[in-house]
């Protein structure tokens, strides 16, 4: 499960070719998505971005409000 997880991270990037195929597991090559597969790792970028610095601003203000 771990390593599926991985390879689509990987996808969303756009770094899969750098790894050897192990098989497929049902995950289309960015040649068959087109522009839309670009679009896809765009949107999952910003997500994953804003996920991450709204989570990091949390923080930072549970920790100022434990410290007060």
């Amino acid at each position: 499960m771990s390593r599926i997880v991985l390879e689509v991270v990987l996808w969303i990037f756009g770094i899969r070719g750098h790894i050897p195929q192990s098989g497929g597991y049902g995950i289309r090559s960015e040649s068959s998505l087109g522009a839309g597969g670009a679009l896809m790792r765009v949107l999952a970028t910003s997500i994953a971005t804003i996920t991450v610095l709204s989570l990091a601003l949390w923080a930072a203000i549970w920790l100022a409000i434990k410290l007060v």
